[in-house]
């Protein structure tokens, strides 16, 4: 056998025709003597997830004790016992346990079943299924899950996508011109179709990665080459995606490794633009300082520059002033030549001897004064033009140094976004199916 087999079935606590209860169903699962007189030799069931079978009947007995239903226009009431209140599902792989416990690669595809079954029940069933356990005291690998209702009422039918579907269409009852046999019909249906689909939906989870078929070759009368030839297709397609999903993980693996790289270097670039760009606001901050520095030492040089300026402009006009008094003193001698006798001549030669020594003295110590005055004013004129033409230098030594630091920051963003990686596409579906395969 090498297709799949999944089935499951609903149980009242007061048990059906054959006997099937509940308590019977979790003893057997149990392996209680009198629930498991079929297995030869009994062993206790492996929990594989979720409750142990213990567990499993104490939260069905305390939901069942609880649950309550209420009739249209009439009080809750206890539901009756011949309710379905639990849900079993049964599924089964190919490999016997001899052939598990004899070969490790076989052991190793039956864990990957039992891993893939698990965890479609739990996208069927959510926290419904409470319980996945395995027996191996049997002839074939199986597993067997328990689930349980959530609703007040308890209704374990409201979980069976068949009988759901026909419940569906025999309550929105016939179309025109249909009697009740055609609406059965119908009804019917409805059942099979569903469950072809929950069918279809383990093959597509559970069936096709383990290489299993979706059916067996006595329900569609293949001869026994057609059915080897059917097996082999599906070994191969189950080969074909395990090496797509090995290639897929390859592919992650070099994605993550690149994406980490990426993420360091830019992390790098990163950290070199910030030690760029804090370099380059300290040299704008010490370059705005600096030309602060210069606006206020040109400043100070216009200022002494304008004072030694008015200093000459003074002296200057001292320089005539006594140029003037010198001529009117002049002026004066030669009037006082004019008088009679020697002695008013020497008089007014030592008045004239005595006034100009007066008149030079007073000069020449107003001159050196001036002289003096004039040759500081020259001097600071000329450290404020030599201050002056440093602080221009200073600023245009600073103003490329910041077009230097701009050019580095430019560089180092062209270089982050260079090595920022783009955004992944979306990841297309491997899906891969080998020619010859199709379905019968």
């Amino acid at each position: 056998m090498a297709f799949q087999f999944i089935h499951l079935e609903a149980f009242s606590r007061k048990g059906d025709g054959k006997g099937r209860s509940t308590a019977f169903v979790l003893g057997e699962a149990r392996r209680d003597p009198e629930s498991s007189v079929h297995v030869a030799n009994p062993s206790p069931p492996i929990v594989v997830y979720g409750s142990t079978i213990e567990e499993v009947e104490r939260l069905h007995a305390a939901a069942a004790d609880a649950a309550v239903t209420t009739p249209k226009g009439g009080k809750p009431r206890r539901i009756q016992k011949t309710q379905h209140t639990l849900m079993t599902v049964v599924a089964s792989h190919p490999l016997t346990m001899d052939e598990v416990r004899a070969d490790p690669e076989k052991r190793r595809e039956a864990e990957e079943w039992e891993k893939r079954t698990v965890g479609w029940l739990r996208s069927q069933y959510g926290d419904k299924l409470v319980a996945v356990v395995r027996h191996e005291d049997e002839s074939h690998y199986h597993l067997h899950a328990y689930v349980l209702p959530d609703d007040p009422a308890m209704r374990a039918n409201a979980m069976h996508p068949g009988q759901t579907a026909k419940a569906a269409v025999m309550a929105a009852g016939p179309v025109e011109g249909e009697d009740s046999k055609a609406l059965n019909k119908r009804g019917d249906a409805a059942y099979k179709a569903a469950m072809r689909e929950w069918q279809d939906s383990y093959h597509e989870a559970v069936a096709i990665p383990c290489g299993l078929t979706r059916l067996g070759p006595q329900r569609r009368r293949l001869t026994r080459a057609e059915w080897q030839a059917e097996q082999v297709q599906a070994k191969a397609l189950r080969s074909t995606i395990e090496r797509a999903q090995a290639v897929k993980a390859k592919i992650e693996t070099h994605i993550v490794t690149k994406k980490a790289e990426t993420e360091s270097l830019v992390s790098a670039a990163e950290t070199t633009a910030a030690a760029l760009r804090a370099e380059a606001a300290a040299a704008q901050a010490e370059a705005a300082r600096q030309i602060a520095a210069a606006k206020v030492a040109r400043e100070a040089a216009l200022k002494a520059q304008d004072k030694a300026v008015r200093e000459q402009n003074k002296a200057r006009s001292m320089m005539s002033r006594v140029r003037q008094e010198a001529a009117r003193v002049q002026a004066a001698a030669a009037r006082l030549q004019r008088l009679p006798g020697v002695l008013r001549s020497a008089w007014d030669g030592f008045r004239k001897s005595a006034v100009e020594a007066r008149i030079r003295r007073s000069l020449d110590s107003e001159m050196g004064a001036l002289r003096e005055q004039a040759t500081v004013a020259a001097d600071r004129a000329t450290a404020a033009h030599d201050g002056m033409r440093q602080a221009e230098a200073q600023v245009r030594d600073i103003r490329e140094t910041l077009k230097e630091a701009g050019r580095q920051l430019a560089a180092a963003r062209r270089e982050i976004a260079f090595l920022r990686p783009p955004e992944p596409e979306p990841e297309q579906t491997l899906g891969m199916s080998p020619p010859g395969l199709r379905r019968r």
